[in-house]
């Protein structure tokens, strides 16, 4: 079982999701998604809010949200933009 049971940990995930769509509509890349969530999960551990098992898990579950890219829509919710820098 891969799902997220814990209270915590579904509250945490729904945080970095939450701020991890802000800074897509803010036109951020993957690579700066993927430093945001790398920095959330390092100071989660370090926090030790989660028992190792659900924070693996966790971690897991962050790892596929991210690398799914239907996870995410574009700023204003096309998805056309989805990624691309902000024209000026």
């Amino acid at each position: 079982m891969t799902a997220l049971q814990d209270p915590d940990a579904i509250r945490h995930f729904q945080s970095l999701c939450d701020a991890c769509q802000e800074l897509t509509d803010r036109h951020h890349s993957p690579a700066e998604l993927r430093l945001y969530a790398d920095g959330f999960i390092h100071a989660l551990r370090r926090s030790q809010q989660l028992d190792p098992i659900t924070q693996r898990r966790f971690e897991e579950m962050s790892e596929r949200w991210l690398m799914d890219p239907s996870s995410f829509i574009g700023p204003g919710g096309d998805s056309s933009t989805l990624f691309e820098r902000e024209r000026r």
